[in-house]
């Protein structure tokens, strides 16, 4: 296994324990640390793995983090929108 994909399971692992406590703003700063802290990592995994290695990163990252997803989508839908 690469250091990437290491430090990967890392960020699994550490998302999953910070779920796992309470928190008064529903997870939401949580969720940005990941955020910010993910992005690059993914990278460096497509980098040193290849991008389908990266996919399937960002599609555990997602599932991890589904609710930034989602309301990112519907705010994305919501921008199409005429007024």
């Amino acid at each position: 296994m690469t250091f990437s994909l290491t430090l990967a399971c890392l960020w699994a692992a550490a998302a999953n324990l910070l779920a796992m406590r309470p928190s008064r703003d529903n997870h939401w700063g949580r969720a940005y640390g990941l955020i910010g802290l993910g992005i690059p990592l993914l990278g460096y995994v497509t980098y040193e793995n290849g991008p389908w290695v990266g996919l399937l990163v960002l599609v555990a990252a997602m599932s991890m983090l589904r609710w930034p997803v989602i309301y990112l989508m519907r705010w994305l839908r919501g921008l199409g929108r005429v007024q």
